[in-house]
C-alpha cells in the first residue's frame, strides 16, 4: 500500500464519498416519491417509473441493496483516510482525520445529497432506479442472505415483514390532498372533489324541501283550477295528492300532461289520474350518497321523504342532489334562494324556513349546519324558546332580529354582516 500515490488514494476517496452521496439521496429519493404520480407516470409508460415501482414492490430488497453499498464504501473510506492520515502524520493524525472525514460525509455524503432528494425526488430516483434493477440481481444472493437476517430481528419484536398495511387514502386524506393542490385544481373543481367527499356525512333530510312548502296539486280540485295551477308551476315533476299531502298520489309530468292535452279535446280527473306515475319514497336519514345511487337505480328523479310512521317530512330532486356537488344553479347568490331577500344597508331579511345549508354554501355564512336544518329551527334551539319579535340575538357572530312570528315559529328574521368579535356565541337579549 506505500507504493501508491497519495493523489490516487486521495482519487479514490473522492470516488468512494461521491457513490456515498448517491446512496444516500437515491434512498431518500425512492422513498420520498409519490407513490399515486409512481402509479400514474408507470401507466403512462415512463420507463424509470416502471423501474422504481417494481424496486418499491419489495422495499426490504431495495434498502438492503442500498444500505449495503452505502456501508461498503463508508467503511472503505473510513479505511483508507486512516491509511493517508497515517501517511502523512503518522498515527497521532488518526483522530484528525476521523473527525474530517466524519464532517465530509455529513456535509457531502448524507446532509446535502439527501436535502436534494427530498426536493427533487424524481430528479434523482429514476436514473437510480435504472442502476439499482441489475445490481439488485447481480447482487441478489448476498442481499437475500441480509434481509433473511434482518427480517429474523424484526420478526424477534413481532413485526411481519410480509405484512405491509394498504396503501390506500381514507376520506379525510383525500380532502387534505384535495385542499393542498393548490393551484393544479381549480378552486370551483375543488369546492365539487371536497362536496363529493361529503355526500356521504349529508343526509336528505338536510337538504329536502320541508313538507310546508312543497307544491302540489289537489286531484279533487276542479279541472278548471287544476289546470291553472299546471300553467303556473315552474316545475317539471308535479306532486299529485288527495284531499291532503298525507294522501299522495304520485307525480305528474309536465311533458305527459302537455301531450295528453294536446290529443284531447279536454283533460278530465281520470286522464290526469291515468297520468299519474306511483310516488317514490325515501327513508328519512339516507345518506346522499346512496340516494344518488338509488335515483340512477330506479330511473327517478324525485322522491318523497318518509319517516319511521310513513309520515311525509319534505321533498328530495335529483337537482337538490347535484347542487350539492356543482353549486347553485344561478349567477347571483341572493338570487338562488327565494327565502333571502338582501336589503339596501347590507342586511338581508331571511324566512324562518330557509335551509341553513343553502344560506351558508350560497352566502358563504359561518352558521352550525350539524343540528337544526332551518334558520328558526337554530334560533328556537340557541334560545331554547319562542322568541318574541323585536328579539336580538348573536349566533357565530351574526346579529339576528326577530320581526315576525306565526304558528309557534319565527317566520322572518333580519340577519346583519357577521361582526368581528372573540365570542362565537352570545346570549339572545330581548329588546
Amino acid at each position: 500500500m506505500d507504493d501508491i500515490p497519495l493523489g490516487a488514494l486521495f482519487g479514490a476517496l473522492i470516488l468512494l464519498l461521491a457513490l456515498s452521496a448517491f446512496f444516500s439521496g437515491s434512498e431518500t429519493a425512492l422513498m420520498t416519491l409519490n407513490r399515486y404520480r409512481l402509479k400514474h407516470l408507470a401507466r403512462d409508460g415512463h420507463a424509470g417509473a416502471r423501474l422504481a415501482e417494481r424496486l418499491l414492490a419489495q422495499p426490504d430488497r431495495l434498502i438492503g441493496l442500498i444500505l449495503l453499498g452505502n456501508n461498503f464504501v463508508n467503511i472503505l473510506a473510513s479505511s483508507l483516510a486512516t491509511l493517508i492520515a497515517i501517511r502523512l502524520g503518522g498515527e497521532g493524525a488518526i483522530p484528525l482525520a476521523a473527525g474530517l472525514l466524519t464532517l465530509v460525509v455529513l456535509i457531502f455524503s448524507e446532509v446535502a445529497p439527501k436535502t436534494l432528494a427530498a426536493l427533487q425526488p424524481e430528479r434523482l430516483a429514476f436514473p437510480a432506479a435504472w442502476l439499482y434493477t441489475p445490481l439488485l440481481r447481480l447482487l441478489f444472493p448476498l442481499v437475500w442472505v441480509v434481509n433473511l437476517m434482518a427480517n429474523s430481528v424484526l420478526r424477534l419484536f413481532g413485526v411481519d415483514p410480509e405484512h405491509r398495511g394498504p396503501d390506500l387514502l381514507s376520506r379525510e386524506e383525500l380532502r387534505t390532498v384535495v385542499n393542498e393542490a393548490g393551484s393544479m385544481i381549480p378552486q370551483q373543481h375543488q369546492q365539487m372533489l371536497l362536496a363529493l367527499l361529503d355526500l356521504e356525512k349529508v343526509k336528505v333530510e338536510d337538504i329536502m324541501v320541508p313538507r310546508t312548502e312543497i307544491d302540489g296539486i289537489d286531484i279533487e280540485a276542479p279541472i278548471s283550477v287544476i289546470l291553472e295551477q299546471l300553467q303556473q308551476l315552474p316545475y317539471t315533476r308535479i306532486l299529485v295528492y288527495e284531499g291532503s299531502i298525507d294522501h299522495v298520489l304520485g307525480f305528474l309530468h309536465s311533458r305527459t300532461i302537455l301531450k295528453a292535452a294536446l290529443d284531447s279535446d279536454g283533460l278530465t280527473h281520470e286522464e290526469l289520474r291515468a297520468l299519474i306515475r306511483e310516488p317514490y319514497f325515501i327513508p328519512k336519514g339516507t345518506s346522499l350518497y346512496d340516494q344518488l345511487h338509488n335515483f340512477q337505480r330506479s330511473r327517478r328523479r324525485a322522491g318523497l321523504v318518509v319517516d319511521e310512521y310513513g309520515d311525509i317530512l319534505g321533498l328530495v330532486t335529483m337537482a337538490d342532489l347535484l347542487e350539492e356537488v356543482v353549486g347553485e344553479f344561478a349567477t347571483d347568490p341572493s338570487d338562488s334562494l327565494a327565502d333571502v331577500t338582501p336589503q339596501p344597508d347590507g342586511s338581508y331579511l331571511v324566512d324562518g324556513s330557509a335551509s341553513l345549508r343553502e344560506l351558508v354554501r350560497t352566502l358563504h355564512w359561518d352558521l352550525p349546519t350539524d343540528g337544526p336544518n332551518t334558520l328558526n329551527g337554530l334560533i328556537v334551539e340557541h334560545l331554547q324558546s319562542l322568541p318574541e319579535p323585536g328579539t336580538s340575538l348573536l349566533i357565530n357572530g351574526y346579529p339576528i332580529d326577530i320581526l315576525q312570528t306565526q304558528d309557534n315559529r319565527v317566520k322572518t328574521a333580519r340577519i346583519r354582516p357577521k361582526e368581528r368579535r372573540e365570542g362565537t356565541v352570545s346570549e339572545g337579549l330581548n329588546m
